[in-house]
Protein backbone atom coordinates (compact mmCIF):
# COMPACT_ATOMS: atom_id res chain seq x y z
CA UNK A 1 0.00 0.00 0.00
CA UNK A 2 1.63 3.55 -0.68
CA UNK A 3 1.67 6.33 2.00
CA UNK A 4 -0.99 8.52 -0.25
CA UNK A 5 -3.73 5.87 -0.03
CA UNK A 6 -3.76 6.81 3.93
CA UNK A 7 -6.05 10.40 3.79
CA UNK A 8 -3.97 11.18 7.36
CA UNK A 9 -0.86 11.16 5.83
CA UNK A 10 -2.25 13.77 3.00
CA UNK A 11 -4.69 15.85 4.26
CA UNK A 12 -2.57 18.97 5.46
CA UNK A 13 0.05 18.62 2.79
CA UNK A 14 0.16 21.37 0.00
CA UNK A 15 0.66 20.66 -3.84
CA UNK A 16 4.24 20.53 -3.47
CA UNK A 17 4.85 18.15 -0.70
CA UNK A 18 2.19 15.92 -2.10
CA UNK A 19 4.65 15.35 -5.21
CA UNK A 20 7.46 14.14 -3.05
CA UNK A 21 5.67 12.09 -1.12
CA UNK A 22 2.69 10.40 -2.94
CA UNK A 23 3.15 7.20 -5.13
CA UNK A 24 5.18 5.92 -2.37
CA UNK A 25 5.56 2.42 -1.21
CA UNK A 26 4.28 1.63 2.46
CA UNK A 27 6.84 2.72 5.30
CA UNK A 28 8.04 -0.61 7.07
CA UNK A 29 11.11 -1.76 8.41
CA UNK A 30 13.38 -2.56 5.46
CA UNK A 31 10.92 -1.11 2.55
CA UNK A 32 11.79 0.73 -0.33
CA UNK A 33 11.58 4.33 -0.46
CA UNK A 34 11.09 4.32 -4.20
CA UNK A 35 8.07 2.45 -6.02
CA UNK A 36 9.38 -0.27 -8.45
CA UNK A 37 8.77 -0.46 -12.03
CA UNK A 38 6.17 -3.21 -12.66
CA UNK A 39 7.21 -5.16 -15.45
CA UNK A 40 4.90 -7.57 -16.48
CA UNK A 41 2.22 -7.82 -19.19
CA UNK A 42 -0.56 -9.79 -17.11
CA UNK A 43 -1.82 -10.93 -12.95
CA UNK A 44 -2.30 -13.71 -11.28
CA UNK A 45 -6.13 -14.24 -10.88
CA UNK A 46 -8.91 -13.46 -9.14
CA UNK A 47 -7.88 -9.17 -8.87
CA UNK A 48 -9.27 -6.19 -10.21
CA UNK A 49 -5.79 -5.48 -13.05
CA UNK A 50 -6.32 -8.90 -15.03
CA UNK A 51 -4.41 -7.22 -17.65
CA UNK A 52 -1.47 -4.77 -18.26
CA UNK A 53 -3.84 -2.31 -20.53
CA UNK A 54 -5.93 -2.05 -16.93
CA UNK A 55 -3.15 -1.04 -14.84
CA UNK A 56 -0.15 -1.70 -12.16
CA UNK A 57 1.43 -0.28 -9.15
CA UNK A 58 3.97 2.32 -11.30
CA UNK A 59 1.05 3.73 -13.27
CA UNK A 60 -0.79 4.17 -9.87
CA UNK A 61 1.90 5.33 -7.73
CA UNK A 62 2.76 8.88 -10.52
CA UNK A 63 -1.34 8.81 -10.95
CA UNK A 64 -1.42 9.40 -7.03
CA UNK A 65 1.01 12.03 -7.58
CA UNK A 66 -0.33 14.20 -10.26
CA UNK A 67 -4.08 13.63 -8.46
CA UNK A 68 -2.25 15.34 -5.57
CA UNK A 69 -0.80 17.76 -8.15
CA UNK A 70 -4.34 18.77 -10.14
CA UNK A 71 -7.36 18.04 -7.30
CA UNK A 72 -8.93 14.92 -8.65
CA UNK A 73 -8.30 11.10 -9.59
CA UNK A 74 -6.00 10.40 -12.38
CA UNK A 75 -5.66 8.20 -15.55
CA UNK A 76 -2.17 8.18 -17.66
CA UNK A 77 -1.91 7.71 -21.00
CA UNK A 78 0.65 7.04 -24.06
CA UNK A 79 0.78 10.74 -25.03
CA UNK A 80 -0.79 14.12 -24.31
CA UNK A 81 -2.68 13.89 -27.47
CA UNK A 82 -3.71 10.46 -26.78
CA UNK A 83 -5.18 12.09 -23.50
CA UNK A 84 -7.10 14.48 -25.90
CA UNK A 85 -8.13 12.14 -28.29
CA UNK A 86 -9.54 10.28 -25.08
CA UNK A 87 -11.93 13.39 -24.12
CA UNK A 88 -12.78 13.99 -27.86
CA UNK A 89 -14.07 9.93 -28.47
CA UNK A 90 -16.60 10.74 -26.03
CA UNK A 91 -18.02 13.86 -27.58
CA UNK A 92 -21.15 12.48 -29.77
CA UNK A 93 -21.30 13.60 -33.18
CA UNK A 94 -22.77 16.90 -34.29
CA UNK A 95 -21.48 18.11 -30.90
CA UNK A 96 -21.30 21.92 -30.71
CA UNK A 97 -17.56 22.63 -29.40
CA UNK A 98 -15.82 25.99 -28.10
CA UNK A 99 -12.08 26.05 -28.61
CA UNK A 100 -9.12 28.30 -28.30
CA UNK A 101 -8.51 29.55 -31.91
CA UNK A 102 -4.51 29.57 -30.77
CA UNK A 103 -4.28 26.30 -29.35
CA UNK A 104 -1.51 23.42 -29.68
CA UNK A 105 -1.70 21.96 -33.27
CA UNK A 106 -2.42 18.65 -32.35
CA UNK A 107 -5.46 19.51 -30.79
CA UNK A 108 -6.49 21.56 -33.53
CA UNK A 109 -5.90 18.60 -36.13
CA UNK A 110 -8.59 16.55 -33.64
CA UNK A 111 -11.15 19.83 -33.54
CA UNK A 112 -10.98 20.12 -37.35
CA UNK A 113 -11.43 16.07 -37.62
CA UNK A 114 -14.75 15.76 -35.61
CA UNK A 115 -15.72 18.91 -37.90
CA UNK A 116 -15.29 17.78 -40.79
CA UNK A 117 -15.90 13.51 -40.21
CA UNK A 118 -18.27 13.72 -37.15
CA UNK A 119 -20.24 17.14 -38.03
CA UNK A 120 -19.16 18.89 -35.19
CA UNK A 121 -20.03 22.39 -34.82
CA UNK A 122 -16.40 23.80 -33.76
CA UNK A 123 -16.74 27.61 -32.14
CA UNK A 124 -13.23 28.97 -32.43
CA UNK A 125 -12.83 31.75 -29.85
CA UNK A 126 -10.69 34.56 -28.72
CA UNK A 127 -9.93 32.93 -25.46
CA UNK A 128 -8.39 36.29 -24.12
CA UNK A 129 -11.84 38.05 -24.68
CA UNK A 130 -13.74 36.97 -21.98
CA UNK A 131 -16.91 38.03 -23.34
CA UNK A 132 -16.43 36.45 -27.15
CA UNK A 133 -15.99 33.33 -25.01
CA UNK A 134 -18.94 33.66 -23.20
CA UNK A 135 -21.01 34.50 -26.22
CA UNK A 136 -19.71 31.39 -27.81
CA UNK A 137 -21.12 29.31 -25.35
CA UNK A 138 -25.41 29.07 -25.61
CA UNK A 139 -25.97 26.05 -27.78
CA UNK A 140 -22.68 24.46 -26.89
CA UNK A 141 -22.13 21.24 -24.96
CA UNK A 142 -18.44 21.07 -24.56
CA UNK A 143 -16.22 24.00 -23.83
CA UNK A 144 -12.27 22.63 -24.11
CA UNK A 145 -9.29 25.76 -22.68
CA UNK A 146 -5.88 26.00 -22.95
CA UNK A 147 -3.79 28.54 -21.02
CA UNK A 148 -2.02 30.02 -21.08
CA UNK A 149 -2.11 29.57 -24.96
CA UNK A 150 0.23 27.85 -27.25
CA UNK A 151 2.17 29.55 -28.65
CA UNK A 152 0.31 32.93 -27.88
CA UNK A 153 0.38 32.97 -24.00
CA UNK A 154 -2.95 34.47 -23.96
CA UNK A 155 -4.66 33.65 -20.50
CA UNK A 156 -8.60 32.98 -20.23
CA UNK A 157 -10.18 34.37 -17.36
CA UNK A 158 -11.00 30.41 -15.94
CA UNK A 159 -12.52 31.99 -12.75
CA UNK A 160 -15.07 33.62 -14.82
CA UNK A 161 -15.44 31.14 -17.64
CA UNK A 162 -15.87 28.04 -16.13
CA UNK A 163 -18.69 28.27 -13.69
CA UNK A 164 -20.42 30.17 -16.65
CA UNK A 165 -20.11 27.22 -18.99
CA UNK A 166 -21.13 24.91 -15.80
CA UNK A 167 -24.54 26.87 -15.11
CA UNK A 168 -25.48 26.24 -19.21
CA UNK A 169 -24.95 22.48 -18.31
CA UNK A 170 -21.55 22.15 -21.03
CA UNK A 171 -18.98 19.52 -20.08
CA UNK A 172 -15.34 21.63 -19.72
CA UNK A 173 -11.92 20.14 -19.96
CA UNK A 174 -8.79 22.41 -20.08
CA UNK A 175 -5.34 21.99 -21.13
CA UNK A 176 -3.36 22.54 -17.85
CA UNK A 177 0.22 21.84 -19.37
CA UNK A 178 2.22 25.20 -19.74
CA UNK A 179 0.45 26.10 -15.85
CA UNK A 180 0.17 22.62 -14.21
CA UNK A 181 -0.92 22.29 -11.22
CA UNK A 182 1.47 24.14 -8.95
CA UNK A 183 0.15 27.43 -10.69
CA UNK A 184 -3.42 26.73 -11.40
CA UNK A 185 -6.19 23.90 -10.67
CA UNK A 186 -8.91 23.83 -12.79
CA UNK A 187 -10.83 20.97 -11.32
CA UNK A 188 -11.48 23.47 -8.43
CA UNK A 189 -12.71 25.87 -10.74
CA UNK A 190 -15.45 23.56 -11.50
CA UNK A 191 -13.64 22.04 -14.65
CA UNK A 192 -14.58 18.32 -15.31
CA UNK A 193 -11.08 17.56 -16.42
CA UNK A 194 -7.86 18.83 -16.27
CA UNK A 195 -5.22 17.12 -18.97
CA UNK A 196 -1.44 17.31 -18.98
CA UNK A 197 1.27 16.85 -21.34
CA UNK A 198 3.15 14.80 -18.41
CA UNK A 199 5.94 14.80 -21.52
CA UNK A 200 6.62 18.38 -20.54
CA UNK A 201 6.93 19.82 -17.06
CA UNK A 202 5.93 17.23 -15.27
CA UNK A 203 8.80 14.80 -16.13
CA UNK A 204 10.92 17.27 -16.94
CA UNK A 205 13.43 15.73 -18.51
CA UNK A 206 12.89 15.13 -22.49
CA UNK A 207 13.19 11.74 -22.68
CA UNK A 208 9.48 10.38 -22.42
CA UNK A 209 6.06 10.64 -24.24
CA UNK A 210 3.17 10.50 -21.96
CA UNK A 211 -0.51 12.17 -21.06
CA UNK A 212 -2.74 12.81 -18.07
CA UNK A 213 -5.94 13.36 -17.23
CA UNK A 214 -7.54 14.40 -14.04
CA UNK A 215 -11.14 14.72 -12.91
CA UNK A 216 -13.26 14.41 -9.95
CA UNK A 217 -16.34 12.63 -11.40
CA UNK A 218 -16.54 8.92 -10.81
CA UNK A 219 -18.96 8.48 -13.58
CA UNK A 220 -16.62 9.96 -16.07
CA UNK A 221 -13.44 8.64 -14.41
CA UNK A 222 -14.62 4.66 -15.50
CA UNK A 223 -15.62 5.97 -19.30
CA UNK A 224 -12.28 7.49 -19.83
CA UNK A 225 -10.67 4.57 -17.68
CA UNK A 226 -12.48 2.20 -20.67
CA UNK A 227 -11.28 4.19 -23.69
CA UNK A 228 -7.78 3.96 -22.36
CA UNK A 229 -8.39 0.05 -21.71
CA UNK A 230 -10.17 -0.19 -25.18
CA UNK A 231 -8.44 2.12 -27.03
CA UNK A 232 -4.84 1.11 -26.00
CA UNK A 233 -3.34 4.41 -25.46
CA UNK A 234 -1.18 3.53 -22.62
CA UNK A 235 2.07 4.05 -21.49
CA UNK A 236 5.18 1.90 -20.65
CA UNK A 237 6.30 0.97 -17.26
CA UNK A 238 9.64 2.43 -18.20
CA UNK A 239 8.36 6.09 -18.56
CA UNK A 240 5.99 6.05 -16.10
CA UNK A 241 8.95 5.69 -13.55
CA UNK A 242 10.91 7.88 -15.05
CA UNK A 243 7.77 10.43 -15.21
CA UNK A 244 7.90 9.65 -11.62
CA UNK A 245 10.84 10.70 -10.89
CA UNK A 246 10.79 13.82 -12.62
CA UNK A 247 7.79 15.11 -11.12
CA UNK A 248 9.43 14.65 -7.52
CA UNK A 249 11.77 17.74 -8.73
CA UNK A 250 8.63 19.88 -10.39
CA UNK A 251 8.20 23.04 -7.70
CA UNK A 252 12.22 23.33 -7.57
CA UNK A 253 12.52 22.97 -11.31
CA UNK A 254 9.47 25.28 -11.97
CA UNK A 255 10.62 27.84 -9.89
CA UNK A 256 13.95 28.16 -11.31
CA UNK A 257 12.75 28.14 -14.69
CA UNK A 258 10.25 31.20 -14.20
CA UNK A 259 12.25 33.40 -12.37
CA UNK A 260 14.47 33.00 -15.69
CA UNK A 261 11.94 33.67 -17.95
CA UNK A 262 11.00 36.87 -16.40
CA UNK A 263 14.12 38.25 -16.74
CA UNK A 264 14.82 37.10 -20.08
CA UNK A 265 11.30 38.21 -20.70
CA UNK A 266 12.42 42.01 -19.80
CA UNK A 267 15.17 42.15 -21.47
CA UNK A 268 13.83 40.93 -24.94
CA UNK A 269 11.58 43.42 -24.42
CA UNK A 270 13.99 46.16 -24.67
CA UNK A 271 16.34 44.25 -27.34
CA UNK A 272 16.28 46.15 -31.03
CA UNK A 273 16.32 43.00 -32.73
CA UNK A 274 12.55 42.09 -31.20
CA UNK A 275 9.11 44.31 -31.93
CA UNK A 276 6.92 42.48 -29.49
CA UNK A 277 7.14 40.09 -25.74
CA UNK A 278 4.57 37.60 -24.97
CA UNK A 279 4.73 36.88 -21.28
CA UNK A 280 2.13 37.26 -18.68
CA UNK A 281 4.67 37.66 -15.68
CA UNK A 282 5.40 41.11 -17.34
CA UNK A 283 3.35 44.18 -16.10
CA UNK A 284 3.21 45.50 -19.92
CA UNK A 285 1.69 41.99 -20.80
CA UNK A 286 -2.24 42.50 -21.78
CA UNK A 287 -3.34 39.37 -19.82
CA UNK A 288 -0.70 40.59 -16.15
CA UNK A 289 -3.33 41.35 -14.13
CA UNK A 290 -5.35 38.66 -14.93
CA UNK A 291 -2.86 35.76 -14.66
CA UNK A 292 -1.82 37.41 -11.51
CA UNK A 293 -5.41 37.44 -10.07
CA UNK A 294 -6.07 33.13 -10.11
CA UNK A 295 -2.28 31.80 -11.06
CA UNK A 296 0.14 31.16 -8.39
CA UNK A 297 2.86 31.98 -11.30
CA UNK A 298 3.36 33.11 -14.58
CA UNK A 299 5.01 30.08 -15.98
CA UNK A 300 8.36 29.30 -18.12
CA UNK A 301 7.52 29.99 -21.55
CA UNK A 302 8.01 33.32 -23.48
CA UNK A 303 6.97 33.88 -27.31
CA UNK A 304 8.53 36.88 -28.75
CA UNK A 305 8.53 38.10 -32.62
CA UNK A 306 11.93 38.93 -34.46
CA UNK A 307 12.00 41.91 -36.55
CA UNK A 308 13.08 40.88 -40.14
CA UNK A 309 10.42 38.79 -40.49
CA UNK A 310 10.55 34.55 -41.04
CA UNK A 311 14.46 34.95 -42.36
CA UNK A 312 15.46 36.74 -39.46
CA UNK A 313 13.51 34.33 -36.91
CA UNK A 314 15.19 31.22 -38.12
CA UNK A 315 18.51 32.70 -38.55
CA UNK A 316 18.11 33.64 -34.75
CA UNK A 317 17.30 29.84 -33.75
CA UNK A 318 20.07 28.46 -35.99
CA UNK A 319 22.64 30.60 -34.31
CA UNK A 320 22.16 29.40 -30.88
CA UNK A 321 25.10 28.01 -28.60
CA UNK A 322 23.37 26.63 -25.73
CA UNK A 323 19.91 27.15 -26.30
CA UNK A 324 18.74 24.40 -28.26
CA UNK A 325 16.77 24.43 -31.80
CA UNK A 326 14.42 22.52 -31.27
CA UNK A 327 10.20 21.70 -30.40
CA UNK A 328 8.83 20.59 -27.32
CA UNK A 329 8.89 22.49 -23.61
CA UNK A 330 8.95 22.01 -20.11
CA UNK A 331 12.74 20.08 -19.61
CA UNK A 332 15.66 21.47 -17.81
CA UNK A 333 17.28 22.41 -20.41
CA UNK A 334 16.11 25.73 -22.84
CA UNK A 335 14.44 24.64 -26.27
CA UNK A 336 13.23 27.62 -29.07
CA UNK A 337 11.75 27.58 -32.66
CA UNK A 338 10.11 29.50 -34.82
CA UNK A 339 6.45 27.69 -34.14
CA UNK A 340 5.39 28.33 -38.28
CA UNK A 341 7.88 25.65 -39.03
CA UNK A 342 5.08 23.42 -38.54
CA UNK A 343 2.08 22.76 -40.78
CA UNK A 344 -1.30 23.18 -38.84
CA UNK A 345 -0.20 26.46 -36.66
CA UNK A 346 -2.51 28.57 -36.16
CA UNK A 347 -3.26 31.67 -38.54
CA UNK A 348 -3.52 34.09 -35.61
CA UNK A 349 -0.02 33.58 -34.58
CA UNK A 350 2.75 35.56 -36.32
CA UNK A 351 5.06 34.17 -38.80
CA UNK A 352 8.09 35.23 -37.24
CA UNK A 353 7.14 34.20 -33.67
CA UNK A 354 9.73 32.35 -31.40
CA UNK A 355 8.69 29.84 -28.43
CA UNK A 356 11.20 30.15 -26.20
CA UNK A 357 10.77 27.29 -23.61
CA UNK A 358 13.02 28.63 -20.61
CA UNK A 359 14.83 25.89 -18.61
CA UNK A 360 16.85 25.73 -15.23
CA UNK A 361 19.91 27.42 -16.91
CA UNK A 362 22.21 30.21 -15.62
CA UNK A 363 20.30 33.38 -16.84
CA UNK A 364 22.92 35.33 -17.76
CA UNK A 365 25.08 32.28 -20.10
CA UNK A 366 21.30 32.29 -21.77
CA UNK A 367 20.94 35.88 -21.78
CA UNK A 368 24.49 36.25 -23.52
CA UNK A 369 23.20 33.23 -25.90
CA UNK A 370 19.94 34.63 -26.78
CA UNK A 371 21.60 38.29 -27.54
CA UNK A 372 24.45 36.85 -29.83
CA UNK A 373 21.67 34.73 -31.92
CA UNK A 374 19.61 37.85 -32.44
CA UNK A 375 22.38 39.92 -33.64
CA UNK A 376 23.77 37.04 -35.53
Amino acid sequence: MSIEMNPENVQNLRPDSIIVSSGRPERRPDASVNANISMTSTFIAPGDLGYGRTGNETWSALESAISGLEGGKTLLFSSGLASIAAIFALLPDRSVIVAPRNCYTGTMYWLNRLATERSCEVRFVDSGNTEEVLAALPGANFLWMESPTNPALEVADLPVIIPAAKRLGLGVGVDNTFATGLIQQPLAMGADISMNSVTKFISGHSDLIMGSLSMDDEALYNRLLMERKQGGAIPGAMEVWLALRGIRTLDVRLERAQKNALILAERLSTHPAVEGVRYPGLPTDPFHQRAASFMKGFGAIVSFEVKGGVAAAERACASSRLIAHATSLGGVESLWERRHRWQGESVHVPENLIRLAVGIENVEDLWADIDQALRA
